[in-house]
């Protein structure tokens, strides 16, 4: 058997918030390193994470993870004691927190998870500024979602 001659990224994902297009209206994303212990990265590596109810502060000068969940694996070290919800700092260039900042504070942005994966051995966590949506836009989501379903069903059909 030979390999395949497919390119490879090096990226791998780890865990989608897909709840976040539909609360949110998303903009900017940018890519930030995660602070980690060693447990976390081998649960990490066995899929065992979640960002659905997860944001990201920014507090004292430094972006800070709430609300992830990454669970850990029963083969942890007995000499760990693993918090499954801890805040675990985000690391960002100088000019991409202050960015951040600037629009969170100026405009009323929200920033919010999108994606967790690894690159290149690393685990890396995609975040992009959102504006929260009100009732009636996400009721608009919910139409536009059902009418492309219904669309896709009827040219199926029709052939």
């Amino acid at each position: 058997m030979s390999k395949s001659n497919k390119p490879t990224t090096g990226q791998s994902t780890i865990a989608l918030n897909k709840k976040a297009k539909f609360d949110f209206f998303l903009g900017d994303r940018i890519e930030a390193g995660l602070v980690l212990e060693g447990w976390e990265v081998k649960a990490l590596r066995a899929g065992k994470a979640q960002i659905a109810d997860a944001h990201v502060i920014i507090k004292d000068g430094e972006a800070w993870l709430l609300g992830a969940v990454i669970t850990p694996l029963l083969q942890a070290s007995s000499h760990v004691r693993p918090d499954p919800t801890r805040t675990r700092k985000l690391l960002l260039h100088e000019h991409e927190l202050a960015r951040l900042i600037g629009q969170v504070e100026r405009k009323g942005f929200t920033i919010v998870p999108t994606a967790m994966y690894f690159k290149r051995g690393m685990v890396k966590l995609e975040i992009a500024l959102g504006e929260g949506k009100k009732a009636h836009d996400k009721r608009a989501t919910i139409k536009d979602r059902d009418w492309q379903r219904d669309k896709q069903r009827i040219v199926r059909h029709s052939m």
